[in-house]
């Protein structure tokens, strides 16, 4: 079974994030960037579909030349090969554009599985699974916390979360764009073998020569979706204590939500 895999390289949610002077990006410099999450379920998920079927891994990822480290920590993990999607022009690019420059660099290529994380940690858009199935002309499935790929390797069937906290199973085609939630799997670490054989393993890059599209149609050029600038959400006010017995404090409280918070 040839399995592709959608990572991106994210911000460490540990890392302090500060916005620059002007407002339009976040300060770079002492941010450490891993790949996204999501993705490593992802990435795991094609790992054990592979173990059963057999076939290939690869590993696509968008992104400036830091990137490649995302794709050689999948590789590490056990992915086969891996594309790198890399190009001043691809900077600023949207959802959309995103999935764009990716499904114009996946559709020549074999596969019977496309695998996503539900969203990136970073800009939390949960779009790009999305565009990418329908630039495709494929199906998805997302928040998928089960998948089970039937014995011919022709369809498959997921559990999905649903936002009322009840699981919907759904019976699909393949190939199909299944975009990863925390719980489908426990992701592997990659052993130091691993971690060698990954410095010998191929990146492929491609950039936008390669890819055939128009300087037009990617980057913040091509993106519907302008970003006006960045800030920092305000301060929390300290919290309050409420000293006193437990009577006296739960009648203070009620008080204050009442008077102060106008709760109840």
């Amino acid at each position: 079974m040839e399995i592709i895999v959608c990572v991106k390289q994210v911000p460490d949610t540990e890392s302090k994030i500060k916005i620059n002077p002007e407002g339009t990006g976040i300060l770079t410099e002492g941010i450490k960037y891993v790949m996204n999450p999501y993705d490593e379920y992802a990435v795991e998920e094609g790992l054990k579909i592979k173990e059963k079927f057999g076939g290939t891994v690869t590993i696509f990822s968008l992104g400036p030349d830091r990137a490649g480290e995302a794709i050689r920590t999948a590789l590490a993990m056990g992915a086969d090969e891996g594309v790198h999607l890399n190009d001043p022009a691809f900077e600023g690019s949207d959802s959309l554009t995103t999935a764009k420059i990716l499904a114009q660099a996946i559709s020549d290529i074999k596969y019977d599985l496309i695998l996503t994380g539900k969203q990136a940690v970073d800009l939390d858009c949960s779009q790009v699974f999305g565009c990418l199935a329908e630039l495709l002309n494929l199906p998805y499935i997302s928040v998928v916390v089960g998948l089970e790929i039937s014995p011919d390797g022709k369809s498959a069937i997921a559990r999905r979360e649903t936002e009322g906290g009840v699981e919907e199973i759904i019976e699909t085609s393949l190939p199909v764009v299944i975009a990863a939630q925390k719980g489908l799997n426990e992701p592997r670490y990659a052993s130091l073998p691993g971690i060698m054989k990954a410095k010998r393993k191929q990146i492929k890059k491609i950039d936008l020569a390669t890819l055939g599209l128009s300087p037009d149609e990617v980057g913040e050029k091509g993106s519907r979706l302008k970003t006006k600038n960045y800030r920092l959400p305000p301060e929390r006010k300290a919290g309050k204590r409420i000293e006193g017995e437990p009577a006296e404090a739960a009648a203070e409280l009620v008080r204050l939500l009442r008077e102060e918070a106008k709760l109840i």
